[in-house]
């Protein structure tokens, strides 16, 4: 019998240890963590930054960023009722209880996510924006190569599990910064402590607004397969740090991990020998600011458009480089103006450019730099490729239509 039990115990462990393994789905996070200053865009501390986890609820920080860009483009309004599917009013927790048929604002749908982190609102916004919320989580994807978010991609607007919803802690920090600069006034909605919603009143799951002095967003999340992950910002003395962090053990550790790392961000940049453009920091990860136009007279204007054909003219200059095509013109404006502030001495002379195609959804206006001989634009394009942005060389035979003289 003793002989029995010792062969059932030697061959059955490892069995039954490797099933628990695979349905703990905790065994599968990992530690990750990346600590920016948003100022500099410079990387200030990093643990597996570009280690691929699954971003869990983090995900509602693209969901959010996609419900911005459509309220800044027209395309949905604050006060817009949203109504409620099948599929929405079927989601698990966390969620808010919608049922089906029920309407929620747009307004309501920000403070739900942002508070809540309520998954069947983040449905709700993803089938307002798209047929369907697996076509939603593909312009998503798209949206977050848009940012440089390279090792990024989505299959679902919550975070709820999926093996291919895969994220790093640089790419979320990248977000983070994203919505910081692009959506200054929305991006208050991530220091809401609560949030009041057919009588009820949710608590924000980010306890940092609480504990940790200057904290002003953004979001945590957590499954099984994550672990604890937490995005947050703070301000003090007039800088901002953001930190990102995947796989904590548990809430309160989380908190307290990411809190240490605040605090290190912000003893860095007191430190004597922090260097905004290189010393003891690695790398820039700031989504490029955008390059402004100079916009002047009518009579400038009219020169600039003279110039223009001129080059157009020139055999040695009608090469350029597209660097996004786009549904609005706000977004390819930004993006071509980004791309020309990525290379400021090569891209120096090249004329923004923002053209548009009848597609099947409309317009689509594709964003350009033009003006360059063919050389130039090559180095530009590769140039631009090795700095995580994407690039096509065109050439330019139409003429050019200057960003300053187009129509949004």
């Amino acid at each position: 019998m003793n002989c029995t039990f010792r062969f059932l115990k030697i061959t059955l462990f490892p069995v039954v240890s490797l099933i628990l393994l695979l349905f703990s789905g905790s065994a599968e996070a990992r530690y990750a963590a990346i600590v920016i200053d948003v100022g500099s865009g410079q990387v200030l501390h990093e643990t597996n930054a570009d280690t691929r986890n699954h971003p869990a609820s983090l995900t509602k920080m693209m969901t959010l960023y996609m419900l911005f860009e459509a309220l800044q483009d027209g395309r949905v309004k604050a006060d817009q009722q949203l109504e409620v599917s099948r599929r929405a009013a079927g989601m698990p927790n966390s969620k808010l209880g919608l049922k089906r048929g029920e309407t929620i604002s747009v307004d309501d749908a920000v403070m739900a996510l942002v508070t809540k982190s309520a998954n069947d609102v983040a449905v709700v916004i993803a089938e307002t924006l798209a047929p369907s919320e697996s076509e939603f989580a593909q312009l998503m994807t798209k949206k977050a190569a848009a940012l440089g978010m390279n090792r990024t991609s989505f299959r679902n607007a919550s975070g709820l599990y999926n093996r291919r919803q895969l994220s790093t802690a640089r790419d979320m920090a990248i977000l983070a910064h994203a919505l910081i600069r692009d959506f200054p006034k929305r991006y208050k909605s991530f220091s809401a402590r609560s949030f009041s919603h057919n009588g009820r009143n949710y608590r924000n799951h980010n306890r940092l607004l609480k504990t940790y002095q200057g904290a002003d967003g953004l979001k945590t999340g957590y499954i099984r397969a994550a672990g604890y992950n937490l995005a947050a910002s703070a301000q003090r003395d007039g800088r901002r740090i953001v930190a990102v962090l995947f796989g904590g053990r548990s809430a309160k550790k989380r908190d307290r991990q990411v809190a240490r790392l605040l605090d290190r961000g912000f003893r860095k940049l007191t430190d004597p020998i922090y260097l905004p453009t290189g010393g003891m920091v690695k790398q820039d990860i700031r989504p490029p600011a955008a390059k402004p136009l100079q916009l002047a007279s009518a009579a400038a204007q009219e020169r600039n458009q003279v110039a223009a054909e001129v080059r157009k003219v020139d055999s040695q200059r009608i090469w350029g480089v597209q660097v996004g095509a786009y549904y609005s013109y706000a977004p390819a404006k930004k993006a071509a103006e980004a791309a020309a502030g990525r290379l400021p001495k090569l891209l120096a002379d090249a004329s923004v450019a923002i053209t548009n195609v009848k597609g099947q959804n409309g317009k689509i206006y594709r964003a350009r730099l033009l003006g360059m001989s063919e050389g130039r634009a090559r180095t530009a394009c590769q140039q631009l490729k090795e700095l995580s942005t994407d690039c096509l060389v065109v050439k330019d035979r139409t003429g050019l239509k200057l960003a300053q003289n187009v129509g949004s």
